[in-house]
């Protein structure tokens, strides 16, 4: 593939949330990497819950924007410049980008924990820009070449899968294991995808949407629970009775406190209950019957060494995560799939960066 060297007049048409509800399209200077970073043309991003949520709420927790800021965390792209001191990448290589990087050597980044630095740079977090762009510059530590047999948007979504690795990772997952997993948005899909790759035997999925449930369906689920107005207590039997047991291990991908409730009274005693969702700051849940029946309760926040597994996984087509990509828009277009995102329609959204390559 040949480089692509921009120019100075090159446009870089980037999404940029300005304030709640203010999302614009506009053009910003191409950057120039720095010794550590490589400079890449954005081919493909997809739209994660987080960037609608900034757009239609302007934060998330403490996390607020306070000036304008370019979306998008979920990316792939080429190559096109490299930094002076980049030895490993060169122009034309085909890379995705983990967006969480550590700005300094601390304790966490000493123990291999790195995503839990307090100081991290993060895509699309304010106030660190994101990479929904024509052109973005990275750590060049941080890309990875994709194998030629993995496409642009599986690349893209390594992201999402990533925080399905490290869920099941955190969970234990392994041979055998049986699992429930509230909530079928493209989180709780890629967790169903991750713990059938790592042995689990049945995963049973729950959510209020039943084209939800039938995509769980098509990428392996073995049951699904169609939530309408039962009890969480209810929920956690009729898991129960699907499985002929309870599951050892319940990843929790909604943030709703009815689902937390459920996932401690569905988890097995002496199991373990993954929260990936972020709802309320304070919730009310049955803490003493986990307590009293050792379940643990872990959280995680997005992820870490991630990115060679899910590249393996991707290449040896172990997982398959091409079905999660139910529409596709130009970068022109943005605005459009933002509204698209917002309604709930589909899974997972992605947007093409590049204009002379709209492919997967």
């Amino acid at each position: 593939m040949a480089a692509v060297n921009p120019s100075q007049g090159d446009e870089n048409l980037s999404v940029v949330v300005h304030g709640i509800g203010d999302l614009r399209l506009e053009n910003r200077p191409v950057p120039v990497p720095g010794p550590n970073e490589v400079l890449l043309k954005m081919h493909s991003v997809g739209i994660c819950g987080s960037d609608v949520h900034y757009w239609q709420h302007g934060r998330i927790g403490d996390f607020i924007v306070k000036k304008p800021m370019i979306l998008g965390h979920e990316a792939s792209g080429t190559v096109v410049q490299v930094g002076s001191s980049v030895t490993h990448l060169k122009p034309g290589d085909r890379v995705a980008i983990e967006p969480g990087v550590p700005r300094e050597t601390d304790e966490f980044c000493k123990t291999g924990r790195y995503n839990l630095s307090p100081t991290i740079f993060f895509c699309a977090t304010p106030p660190d820009d994101g990479n929904l762009c024509r052109y973005y510059t990275h750590d060049a530590n941080f890309c990875y070449k994709l194998p030629d047999n993995v496409t642009f948007e599986e690349g893209a979504l390594i992201e999402p899968l990533s925080v399905g690795i490290h869920a099941c990772r955190r969970a234990g997952v392994s041979l055998g294991s049986k699992v429930f997993i509230c909530g079928a948005g493209p989180i709780g899909l890629v967790s169903l995808l991750v713990a059938k790759v790592m042995g689990a035997s049945q995963v049973v999925i729950s959510d209020l949407s039943s084209t939800r449930l039938e995509k769980a369906k098509e990428v392996g689920a073995d049951f699904v629970v169609q939530v309408t107005n039962e009890t969480p207590q209810q929920i956690a039997q009729k898991v129960e009775t699907l499985l002929g047991c309870m599951p050892e291990i319940t990843i929790e991908c909604t943030g709703a406190e009815a689902c937390i409730q459920a996932g401690i009274y569905a988890t097995r005693s002496g199991g373990t209950l993954i929260l990936i969702g972020l709802g309320p700051a304070m919730v009310n849940v049955p803490i003493v019957n986990a307590a009293v029946r050792e379940v643990d309760i872990r959280g995680i926040f997005r992820y870490c060494n991630t990115w060679p597994v899910a590249i393996s996984m991707l290449s040896s087509k172990s997982v398959n995560v091409a079905p999660l990509v139910t529409h596709r828009f130009p970068l022109e277009k943005a605005l459009e799939a933002f509204e698209t995102t917002k309604q709930g329609i589909g899974v997972k959204v992605m947007l093409k960066c590049d204009l002379n390559d709209q492919n997967p």
